[in-house]
């Protein structure tokens, strides 16, 4: 605790995810860490890869994980297929988000009127300067996300997502993820899917390579059977 009428230390943001085959510390350290994940690491081979994002664009990035929010990977890459394909196959810059009608960019890109609404409220942010995208990878984790879910739309799962993805930060456990729950669920044989405490109390060997212990859990739902 900061002593009273003291600043403190300002945390520095966490270095860059490795991707397990070129992070053999972060690789060495989950390995002994955690006997369960281990075994899982070596049953899956390889975590899934570190980047999903559009590289170096942090707005498309967060339109990206909008769009991605409750839905299969496979059903988020088409919606966002159809959404880049209505700007000329790139992402849209905010002017045009909040220029384009709402229901027809809705329709065109098979989109809910809730993540519509999202999209709006980004672009709202941007212009008006209560989200400065150029800031966000000078950030810790915390203030990453506190600046993120600020916006309509945007909670810590979607914070979270872009810290891993795009901003490729290495000590990241989204705890609300499904698929990171129903992981660990069947690799720790649970009963049922973990809250958020006990998925803290689980991940806590695995700090400060969370984001690496995550990519693997999400690579054994790749490979598990059904």
């Amino acid at each position: 605790m900061t002593p009273a009428g003291a600043d403190p230390p300002a945390p520095r943001p966490g270095p860059p995810a490795g991707s397990g085959a070129d992070d053999p510390a972060g690789l060495a350290h989950l390995r002994g860490a955690d006997p369960v994940l281990a075994r899982l690491i070596d049953a899956v081979g390889e975590p899934r890869p570190a980047r999903r994002t559009p590289a170096g664009d942090p707005y498309a990035a967060l339109i990206w994980t909008i769009v991605g929010q409750q839905l299969s990977a496979r059903s988020a890459r088409a919606i966002n297929a159809r959404l880049l394909g209505r700007f000329g196959g790139r992402a849209p810059t905010p002017h045009e988000v909040l220029d384009d009608d709402p229901d027809a960019l809705r329709v065109a890109a098979g989109l809910s009127r809730a993540k519509t609404a999202y999209l709006r409220s980004l672009a709202e942010h941007v212009l008006d300067g209560s989200l400065q995208l150029e800031r966000l990878p000078e950030l810790p984790d915390e203030e990453v996300v506190a600046e993120l879910v600020a916006i309509k739309g945007l909670g810590p799962w979607t914070a979270q997502i872009f810290l891993i993805f795009h901003l490729q930060r290495a000590d990241v456990l989204p705890t609300g993820d499904v698929g990171i729950r129903r992981a660990v669920q069947r690799a720790y044989d649970l009963p049922g899917p973990p809250g958020p405490e006990q998925l803290t109390r689980i991940a806590a060997p695995w700090r400060p390579h969370r984001t690496l212990a995550c990519r693997f859990l999400w690579r054994s739902l790749d490979n598990a059977p059904g």
